[in-house]
Order: C-alpha cells, then structure tokens, then sequence
C-alpha cells in the first residue's frame, strides 16, 4: 500500500488526529525522522518536537509513547521553566513493546528490544542488542543478541 493510500484511509477516521502514512489511530507530532519499513500500532504517541529518530525496520507496538519533550519543569515551577526538549534516538530494528513508554533524550542502540510497560528514563543510553525492561527499565546489555538468534 503507498503512502497516500494510507493517508486517505486515514483520513475515514474523524478523531481529530492529524493523518500519517503509518497508522490512522497514532498520533505523530513534529516531524520525526522515521525509517523505511517502519511498523507503527495503533493508540501510540510518536513526538518529534524535540528531535525524534527512528531508524530503519522498528516495530513499535500499541499504546506505546516515545517523547522529545517534557512539560515537568514548566508545571512544577508555574510556568516559570519553559518546556524541555531533548533529542531521542531509537536505533535500526528496535522493537518497542506494547505499552512501553521512551522519555526524552534516550538513545536505544541497534537490534535492542524495550519490554512491554518498560518505561526508560531520560537521557537513558542503551548499547546495540540491549534488553529494557522494568520501571524504570534497567539495560541489560547483550540480552537481544541471545534473544535474536537462530541455531542452524
């Protein structure tokens, strides 16, 4: 299916959220870099106002959020703080599982996998083939690679 086919498709949902060629029920703001072959589920938040990558070939299950900005500071000091935003990077082939919440400033490494419900914190800095799981998600590093290999 090309991409303004899933645009118009997209647009036969009438919720309010701006259409994208991923998914009619995600809701993408700013302007991600998002990869080719990119799987995006429904009921997801994908937020590049604050400089979004996505590499090649992620899936990116339901209900899941990745965030470039934080409204923390602003609502704690009475608007006194403006809102932060930092750069998120997911790498090529993550999965990201459902539910599972990337804050801003994250770096997720190739090949990694995020637990569903994880929720990894800003300015968390996962290697290539790492595992997140856990709230807050703890790294193990190398897990994907064991996960992600076949025997011949």
């Amino acid at each position: 299916m090309q991409n303004s086919d899933l645009a118009s498709k997209s647009a036969r949902f009438d919720h309010g959220l701006p259409a994208n060629p991923f998914n009619p029920h995600a809701w993408i703001v700013g302007e991600p870099s998002i990869g080719d072959g990119v799987w995006i589920g429904a009921f997801t938040v994908i937020d590049g106002s604050g400089e979004l990558t996505i590499g090649d070939g992620c899936d990116i299950s339901a209900g899941a959020q990745i965030y470039s900005h934080s409204t923390v500071a602003r609502c704690v000091s009475a608007g006194a703080r403006p809102i932060e935003r930092r750069p998120t990077f997911i790498g090529a082939n993550v999965h990201i599982g459902a539910n599972a919440t990337v804050l801003m400033g994250a770096t997720i490494g190739d090949h990694s996998i995020v637990g569903a419900g994880a929720v990894v914190r800003e300015g968390t800095v996962a290697p290539p083939y790492s595992l997140l799981v856990g709230v807050p998600a703890r790294v193990i590093p190398d897990a994907a690679r064991r996960i992600g290999s076949v025997e011949r």
